[in-house]
């Protein structure tokens, strides 16, 4: 019998979700002249009487094949990739309203917008026609993007090769921004009214008979987005966070991080970042903000609290949760509540993932914990030298060993399997470049073409782009492997943001620790497991034994259902699904979307996730709120 092949661990997914592979792109004739207006207004034409004819085979011959359909809350309430003719018009058959999108048009509001031609793929080789639309469904309106390809095998007709259409608002229940701006004031006489300051307080502290209708667990990026867009929708919404200040999950964390993603990605919902902030915001600069975001945003937020107890009512579909808090006076109090919803918005990873080495517990030295335990290194005494050893080589283990390096220690990292690296300047100008940059789209212009890639599209493009960015930087990856590195191109060699959707974790983009390696100034110990901890050090399984003060595990995290059993138990547990890595269509599985249990709700990601994602949420909670939809509702 043939032995079962080996999943190379750039390769590996998370439990249970699917190995996306790349999608391809069709054979198009070059384009030599071409009115793209006139193009995309004959195919808008066209699908608004297939859809108003309700006609699915009509829908069909406007697709190429190998073509995708990606939709997030318009054809249904769920997120679907539809790829191919076939599986559109199967999908638009077995929905028992036919297409829930009636229609879309052209967005022509500004220049950027309007039909024009364009590349669908990285270098710029496959042609056609893109624009930006609105779309109009049964229950909302919402934006779009969709481009033309040439249909060799078909007289050169110009069909879909992508289309994106995504709910943005629900009719009747629109965001209480812009023109639909609460007043402020009841002008009048009104005896015994009180002002915003007093009414402030009653809403923030849920006094007499308020109810939050959504709880939110975490006041991290998830947790305060999620609760500006709900409370936009007029949704009550409570956060509680066990930390006593707004940030504080972001000033605890190890004392030199600085966020790896740029100021222009990173953008929070309704208050942007100023025109002077610095592109990487340090820990606890963006720690201030969303404290400052939370009050602005007059988000409902009790500091020192813990959910003590949470029960869920099937036939009420209500949960009855009970809260201990301290309050900023000082004064202690416990408060049962019964919201309908639950979001647990403790981070897109759970509970750290700590190994189990024969060993730790007779560890001498100075410090062994997590990453997530570390606060900084500290500084040593003059003639004294202290070494460390960090055991994970993605962002945080790489992070670490430069913060002890730049405090006189003698540093390895321990790198037991390979690692995407990509320098800050280089991947970051490919990968995000023409969307999130200085002068670049206005965010949510760039939210909606980003989002417009199917992720098997995504992926394929992702592969060119990691050769590009493999070739600017050819000097620091040489280096790297002379040093002992073990690299690798992620999925498929399809580089960084395909690591972060498949497995969350195994990459690092670099900001300066890997000239150090490469200098030698820090360490790799490679492709060895730890077999023991020793009393002053790390025994390997090739027998060479690490001396360290010092050890620090940046061994990444556990799946987000793991938080969840520890806070609600087993049948919650039971209950939801899995989360993150790809499902069968190549969407994000269980995150921003319904979970299995009713009521209850997984929210995480990083700033540019949770910007985005957050408006989904809402407005599926909306949905529910006022009868629009069901739970059970495909």
């Amino acid at each position: 019998m043939a032995a079962a092949a080996v999943l190379q661990s750039h390769n590996r997914v998370e439990p249970g979700s699917n190995q996306l592979a790349p999608a391809s792109y069709p054979d198009t004739g070059a384009i030599s002249s071409v009115d793209a207006n006139a193009v995309a207004t004959e195919w808008v034409q066209s699908f608004n009487q297939a859809l108003s004819g309700q006609d699915p085979a009509a829908v069909k011959h406007l697709f190429l094949q190998g073509s995708c359909w990606r939709d997030q809350l318009g054809l249904s309430w769920d997120y679907h990739s539809l790829y191919g003719p076939d599986k559109i018009v199967s999908f638009l058959k077995s929905a028992p309203k036919g297409s829930r999108v009636h229609s879309v048009k052209i967005d022509d509001s500004n220049a950027s917008r309007k039909p024009a031609v364009a590349a669908v793929d990285f270098k710029g080789k496959v042609n056609g026609v893109a624009s930006f639309l609105t779309v109009e469904t049964d229950v909302g309106r919402g934006r779009g993007v969709v481009r033309l390809l040439q249909d060799t095998l078909d007289g050169d007709k110009w069909k879909v090769f992508t289309l994106f259409t995504a709910m943005h608002e629900l009719k009747g229940h629109e965001e209480t921004i812009g023109g639909n701006r609460p007043h402020g004031v009841d002008h009048g006489g009104q005896p015994g009214r009180k002002n915003w300051q007093e009414r402030r307080v009653a809403t923030e502290n849920y006094e007499g008979d308020l109810e939050p209708t959504v709880l939110i667990l975490g006041a991290g990026q998830g947790g305060l987005t999620a609760a500006a867009r709900l409370h936009q929708l007029k949704v009550p919404t409570l956060i509680i966070d066990r930390n006593p200040r707004v940030g504080d999950n972001w000033r605890n964390r190890y004392h030199q991080l600085v966020l790896h993603d740029p100021v222009w990605y990173d953008h929070l919902p309704y208050v942007p970042f100023p025109s002077h902030w610095p592109i990487f915001t340090p820990k606890d600069k963006l720690a201030e903000w969303f404290e400052s975001y939370a009050r602005l945003l007059e988000l409902n937020v009790w500091n020192s609290a813990t959910l003590t107890d949470a029960k869920w009512d099937d036939e009420k579909r209500q949960w009855t949760v009970t809260i201990a808090r301290k309050k900023s006076n000082g004064e202690e109090e416990t408060r049962t509540l019964h919201p309908r919803h639950v979001i647990q918005a403790t981070g897109h990873s759970g509970e750290m993932k700590m190994p189990s080495i024969k060993g730790m517990d007779g560890f001498k030295g100075d410090r062994l914990c997590h990453s997530s335990q570390f606060r900084g290194a500290e500084s040593i005494p003059e003639k004294q030298t202290k070494r460390a050893i960090i055991v994970g080589c993605c962002n945080s283990g790489h992070d670490i060993a430069q913060d002890f390096y730049e405090h006189g220690y003698d540093v390895t990292i321990v790198q037991r399997s390979s690692t995407y690296v990509m320098s800050s300047k280089h991947g970051l100008e490919v990968l995000l470049g023409g969307l999130y940059e200085e002068g670049g789209p206005e965010t949510e212009d760039a939210d909606l073409m980003f989002m417009s890639i199917p992720n098997a599209m995504l992926k394929r493009m992702h592969q060119d782009a990691t050769v590009e960015i493999s070739k600017r930087d050819e000097a620091l990856l040489q280096g790297l492997e002379k040093a002992g590195f073990k690299l690798d191109d992620g999925p498929d060699d399809a580089g960084f943001f395909m690591k972060y959707f498949q497995r969350g974790g195994g990459y690092y983009i670099d900001v300066g620790c890997s000239q150090l390696i490469i200098d030698g100034k820090i360490r790799i110990k490679q492709g060895q497991e730890i077999e023991e901890v020793k009393p002053n050090g790390l025994l390997f399984t090739d027998g060479e034994m690490l001396e360290a003060d010092e050890i620090i595990f940046a061994t990444g995290y556990d799946n987000m259902r793991g938080t969840a059993r520890k806070i609600f138990g087993d049948e919650l547990a039971e209950r939801v699904k899995d989360v993150w890595g790809f499902d069968q269509e190549g969407e994000l599985r269980t995150m921003w979307r319904r979970t299995g249990h009713p009521g209850f709700w997984f929210f995480g990601g990083n700033l540019a996730l949770c910007r985005y994602y957050s408006r989904m949420v809402a407005l599926q909670i909306k949905a529910m709120e006022e009868g629009i939809m069901k739970y059970e509702d495909p």
